[in-house]
């Protein structure tokens, strides 16, 4: 690698070997070779001129993520170098005072092309006597000047940047510098052990992975939802261990979880299968989005292994609907209260659904499984209900018949 002289080495040693190609050449004496952009390149020169122009450096893709060989040790981590391709334009200017002065020119491109064709690679005494203080000379990589195409399209684009008149051009690639990075590599201390009494790496011949994960969660009666009091079946592998326990965490959906809760499974539990009842107490529990893992650990193993977390939703269960039937008041409104279970908490957004309607509940100071919903001018009939808590309704379908059906404990008849 070099340092941030690479560049400049780079352009230098290619105008060492054009301006020597040109002493060389009888009639092309007194030509300049100069480097400067395309619209100050002629100032006030009326001579022949060959200008090398630097228009735009790229990284290269081979390079630009890959280490150097040898400069960081196994177990360490080195730093990339600054990895690029430099692109040059080189322009011809025959004498101004001549009538064949495009003839000219065009002898001194072609003069130009053919040092570069014949001198493919930067050899290292070239570059080292070209500019002081830098040590591309030094880089493992060779650099190569190769001859780049260019469509109309392309050069009128570039030449309308340069913002100067097209002139007769070759263009060029050189690749590849690579300019050492300053930042210091990661050099951790070597490793004492491998494993357990330095047994090294274990191989598992099997697709399963070793870590313990869950593949499924299992609702009953192919419900979206649990409810409290019911089971919840967890498939997965590497399940089992001394100490099992399910973790139910909250989502960005249920902050008003602070803790995560813990349920120890069922007996009967194996490696691929736990089940696990949710306990029927409405006042531990709140309505809504849970993240279930499970925590397991291992013989000879002092913290918990985690599995991958499965979204799991909490639905609350309607246990009453004061009054049914509901009679309008004199405005022609409806006044219901609904018991739930488990309870409400404070900031949880509830709403009930009847028929096609949505109810928005009134605030609450503490948590409640009773809640108050005032229905403005409903249509005499019967509706089934549902309660929503933080986006998960209350499970109206019952699907442990052959035929789903509405639950008829849900239905509030309005007169």
């Amino acid at each position: 690698m070099s340092n941030a002289f690479a560049i400049a080495a780079v352009t230098s040693t290619m105008r060492f070997l054009l301006e020597n190609a040109i002493q060389a050449d009888s009639a092309l004496s007194g030509t300049l070779v100069t480097t400067k952009p395309p619209d100050k390149a002629r100032g006030t020169n009326t001579g022949g001129q060959l200008n090398l122009f630097l228009y735009q450096p790229q990284p290269n893709a081979a390079f630009r993520n890959s280490e150097i060989p040898h400069r960081a040790t196994p177990g360490e981590t080195g730093v990339p170098p600054l990895a690029l391709n430099l692109f040059y334009l080189a322009t011809a200017y025959g004498e101004e005072q001549r009538t064949d002065e495009e003839v000219m020119s065009h002898h001194l491109l072609g003069m130009a092309m053919r040092v570069l064709h014949d001198h493919p690679l930067l050899g290292s005494d070239e570059i080292r006597n070209a500019l002081p203080d830098n040590d591309l000379y030094q880089q493992i990589e060779r650099v190569r000047i190769t001859l780049q195409p260019m469509t109309v399209d392309e050069l009128s684009k570039l030449w309308s940047a340069f913002q100067t008149p097209y002139r007769l051009s070759a263009f060029y690639q050189v690749a590849v510098v690579l300019i050492a990075s300053t930042r210091q590599l990661r050099a951790p201390l070597p490793v004492l052990t491998r494993g357990r009494d330095d047994r090294g790496v274990i191989s598992q011949p099997s697709l399963i992975p070793p870590y313990p994960a869950i593949d499924q969660l299992t609702l009953p009666t192919k419900q979206n939802a649990i409810r409290l009091g019911e089971t919840v079946i967890i498939n997965g592998h590497n399940l089992d261990g001394v100490a099992v326990q399910v973790r139910l965490n909250r989502s960005p959906r249920n902050e008003q979880l602070t803790e995560p809760k813990f349920l120890a499974p069922e007996p009967g539990a194996t490696s691929t299968e736990i089940k696990v009842v949710f306990p029927d107490q409405a006042a531990e529990w709140l309505a809504g989005v849970y993240l279930l893992a499970v925590a397991v650990r291992k013989p000879d193993e002092t913290e918990d292994r985690i599995t991958n977390e499965l979204p799991l939703l909490l639905a609350p269960r309607i246990t009453a609907i004061v009054p049914n039937p509901a009679a309008r008041d004199g405005a022609s409104d409806v006044a219901l209260t609904i018991t739930c279970s488990p309870q409400i908490g404070p900031e949880q957004r509830i709403s009930l659904l009847l028929g096609g309607r949505e109810i928005r509940a009134g605030a609450r100071a503490a948590p409640t499984g009773d809640l108050s919903f005032s229905i403005p001018s409903p249509t005499p009939g019967d509706y089934f209900l549902r309660l929503r808590v933080d986006g998960v309704d209350s499970l109206l379908i019952d699907k442990s018949t052959t035929v789903p059906v509405f639950d008829p404990s849900q239905k509030v008849t309005i007169t």
